[in-house]
C-alpha cells in the first residue's frame, strides 16, 4: 500500500542548486527538504487532538528549519562553525530527533495510520524535483538520511583546516579528527539501519520507485563513505604516531581502499545524472583512486624490507602503481572540483599532504636505485596484489527508537471514547 507522486525536474519547485559549495574534505549530495503535510485532515479523525498538534509542531519545526539552513549547510561556512560548534546542524539534527519517536507511532504494530499521510520531499540526487507518498516507512527513511547528511556536513566543518594560534601552516587538531571518527560511525550507523531495518518495511513497488536519493546502492554508498573516509583519518593519525608500524599503516590503506571500492560498486550503476549526483560519484571516484596510491605505497616500503631480487622488483613495481594513482587522484580531484555545484579544496593536511610528498620522492629514489641494480625486464611490469584485510571499522549499531509514550495516551483516550460511545447507547 501507499501511493506515489513524483514531480518532474521541469516543474519549478523548491530544489536548491548552489553554484559553488565551497572547500570540501567530506562530500555531503545536498539535503533533501520535507515540505509541510496537514496532519489534521489526514488524521483528524483517528488521533487525540493533542497528538496530532505534537506531530505538527515537530514536522513544522523541521521544515523550517531545513528550508532556512539547507543552502547554507551544504556550503562551507567556517566562522558560524568556529565559533558557535555548528550550532546549526546540531539544532536541526535534535529537531529530527525528537520527531522521529513521534513518527514511529504511526506504522507501530502494522498500523494503518502509517498510509493516511502523504509525505513530500524535495529530492537532491533525482531527476524528480520532489517525491510525495502516502506511507510513514517512507517518512522515517528520509528522516534516517538527513540526520546522517548532517552528521556528514558537521565532519566536513570539524575537517576543514584551521589556521594555528602559532601562524604555522593550517591544520586539523587531533581532537576534531577523534571526533569526526565518532560522527562517521554514527552516520553510518543511521544509514545501516536505514538499509536494514526500514526499506525492507516498504513494498516492492514502492522501494522501485524511491528517488535515486535513498535508493538502497545511494545509502550503501554513504555508510560506506563514511567508513571509508574514517580509516582515512586512522591512517592520518597512524602516520603522525611514533608507535605504528609499516604493517599498520599498510593494512589501514588497504582496508580504505576495500570501502571506497565497494561504494563505487554500490553507486556505479545507478541514475545519478544530474549535478549533485554526478558529483557524488566522481567523488566517491576520486577517494578510491587516492585510497590506492596510499596503500600501494605503504605495501612496497613493507616488500622492498625483502632482501631478494623479486622483493625488491615488486616493491618498485609498487611504488610506480602508488605514483601512478597518486597523478590519476589529482587529475580526478580537479574533475570532481569542476563538475557542478563547483567545489574545491582545503590546504593539504593528513594522510595526503604525507604522502603528496613521500610518494614522487620514494618512487624516484627506488626507481633509480634499482634500476642501477637491475634491468627493466625484470621490474615487474603490473603491480603486485595488494593483501586482503577484513574490514575493521563497522558502523555503530543505530535502532529506531521506541515510539513516544504520547501514543499510549492516546490509546487510553480512545478507550475511553469508545465507552462513552457505547454508555450514551445504553
Amino acid at each position: 500500500m501507499g501511493c506515489l507522486v513524483s514531480t518532474p525536474k521541469d516543474s519549478g519547485g523548491n530544489r536548491r542548486r548552489p553554484g559553488n559549495i565551497g572547500e570540501v574534505s567530506v562530500y555531503v549530495p545536498g539535503l533533501r527538504i520535507p515540505k509541510s503535510v496537514d496532519f489534521f485532515q489526514s488524521l483528524g479523525g483517528h488521533l487525540s487532538k493533542t497528538l496530532v498538534e505534537r506531530l505538527t509542531a515537530l514536522r513544522t519545526r523541521i521544515v523550517v528549519m531545513a528550508g532556512q539552513e539547507a543552502p547554507t549547510i551544504t556550503r562551507t561556512r567556517r566562522k558560524t562553525a568556529t565559533q558557535h560548534g555548528g550550532s546549526t546542524l546540531a539544532d536541526l539534527h535534535q529537531a529530527l530527533e525528537d520527531y522521529l519517536p513521534v513518527l514511529l507511532g504511526l506504522v507501530t504494530d502494522g498500523s494503518q495510520l502509517q498510509y493516511k499521510v502523504q509525505f513530500i520531499w524535495v529530492n537532491q540526487e533525482d531527476d524528480a524535483e520532489e517525491t510525495a507518498m502516502f506511507n510513514a516507512w517512507y517518512e522515517v527513511l528520509s528522516v534516517l538520511h538527513l540526520m546522517a547528511m548532517l552528521l556528514l556536513s558537521q565532519a566536513n566543518l570539524l575537517l576543514l583546516p584551521r589556521t594555528s594560534a602559532d601562524g604555522y601552516q593550517p591544520k586539523v587538531s587531533e581532537e576534531s579528527r577523534r571526533a569526526s571518527i565518532d560522527i562517521f560511525l554514527k552516520a553510518a550507523g543511521y544509514l545501516d539501519c536505514a538499509v536494514r531495518h526500514v526499506l525492507p518495511q516498504l513494498p516492492s513497488e514502492l522501494r522501485r520507485n524511491l528517488p535515486v536519493d535513498l535508493a538502497e546502492g545511494v545509502l550503501r554508498a554513504l555508510c560506506l563513505q563514511a567508513l571509508g573516509q574514517g580509516v582515512d583519518i586512522q591512517l592520518g593519525m597512524a602516520i603522525d604516531s611514533t608507535k605504528a608500524t609499516l604493517a599498520v599503516k599498510r593494512r589501514l590503506a588497504c582496508e580504505m581502499v576495500k570501502y571506497w571500492q565497494q561504494a563505487q560498486d554500490n553507486i556505479m550503476n545507478l541514475p545519478l545524472s544530474n549535478g549533485w549526483g554526478e558529483k557524488h560519484r566522481l567523488f566517491i571516484k576520486w577517494k578510491y583512486i587516492e585510497a590506492k596510491a596510499a596503500a600501494y605505497y605503504y605495501h612496497g616500503l613493507i616488500l622492498d624490507e625483502g632482501n631478494t631480487e623479486k622483493s625488491h622488483g615488486m616493491a618498485v613495481a609498487a611504488l610506480q602503481a602508488a605514483d601512478e594513482y597518486f597523478k590519476e587522484s589529482k587529475r580526478a580531484c580537479e574533475v570532481f572540483n569542476a563538475a557542478h555545484p563547483l567545489s574545491r579544496n582545503p590546504p593539504l593536511w593528513g594522510t595526503m599532504k604525507y604522502l603528496s610528498e613521500k610518494i614522487p620522492k620514494d618512487t624516484s629514489s627506488k626507481v633509480r636505485i634499482n634500476r642501477d641494480l637491475y634491468s627493466y625486464e625484470k621490474i615487474m611490469e603490473t603491480a603486485p596484489t595488494l593483501p586482503d584485510f577484513a574490514l575493521a571499522l563497522k558502523p555503530d549499531e543505530y535502532q529506531l527508537p521506541s515510539a513516544d509514550p504520547s501514543w499510549n495516551e492516546n490509546v487510553q483516550l480512545s478507550h475511553i471514547g469508545i465507552n462513552q460511545v457505547n454508555h450514551d447507547k445504553r
